[in-house]
């Protein structure tokens, strides 16, 4: 099971104009692999998931995507008549209605996975931002397994909040064995989580780097990291772009 995206342009008409947004992108997500993809806002990023989630075509280049997928936008997007276990069943119900008592079964059971127990019956207007994030992301599990696009999943948060949530999704990860592509503008947040990173110019964008987390196991290592990607993104002392 692989994401791959090879040499992929987009256009979009604006005013008449066409404007150039992704250029001769080229990455790759394995099987179970956590890649983050970091960028200034409109550099294209919410862009090539929307690419890769089939919600357009690119104009030029290829993407290759084996196994199912599951895909979280920048907003949670839960339905506010619908409880948390039929919010996360919404892929299932229309993909196959028939399975859908087999579905809530399977989110009852993992709603303590998903820091989400006891609230199986609550609407989302009774449930914090963290708890509707989530929600959301139980959704996206129940949307596919193999691999998850999340579009700044933990960006609209207060600081204490995102940091959390950023600890219950590293354990979260040793459950459940899922490739991410996680995109982001906060590089402390992708060299906490992810394994390996790409960064993207402004638009159009363009892949400008790519680093391995792993190799850097020190703290002092990190934080050379960050600098590195910092100065690849022409920032100058800010973690957040």
């Amino acid at each position: 099971m692989i994401i791959r995206v090879e040499k992929v342009n987009k256009h979009f008409l604006l005013n008449g104009r066409r404007i150039l947004v992704l250029d001769n992108v080229t990455l790759t997500v394995g099987a179970g692999e956590f890649v983050a993809l970091l960028g200034p806002s409109g550099c294209g990023k919410s862009t090539l998931l929307s690419l890769l989630a089939g919600y357009f075509p690119p104009d030029d280049g290829l993407i290759e995507l084996t196994g199912r997928l599951g895909y979280m936008p920048q907003r949670d997007m839960l339905l506010p008549w619908l409880n948390v276990v039929e919010n996360a069943c919404l892929p299932v119900a229309v993909r196959q209605a028939a399975a859908l008592p087999a579905a809530r079964d399977e989110v009852r059971n993992l709603l303590p996975l998903f820091g989400l127990e006891g609230f199986g019956g609550s609407l989302p207007g009774q449930l914090s931002g963290g708890m509707r994030q989530r929600a959301a992301l139980l959704r996206t599990y129940m949307a596919g397994g193999d691999f998850w696009l999340l579009d700044e999943p933990f960006g609209n948060l207060d600081t204490l909040t995102k940091e959390a949530l950023q600890e219950w999704f590293m354990e979260l990860r040793k459950e459940i064995k899922t490739g991410v592509l996680f995109v982001t503008h906060d590089i402390a947040e992708a060299v906490k989580l992810a394994g390996r990173i790409y960064a993207l110019s402004p638009r159009p964008g363009r892949v400008i780097g790519e680093w391995r987390v792993a190799a850097a196991t020190s703290p002092g290592e990190r934080e050379q990291l960050k600098q590195e990607i910092l100065a690849s993104l022409g920032a100058k002392k800010e973690t957040s772009l």
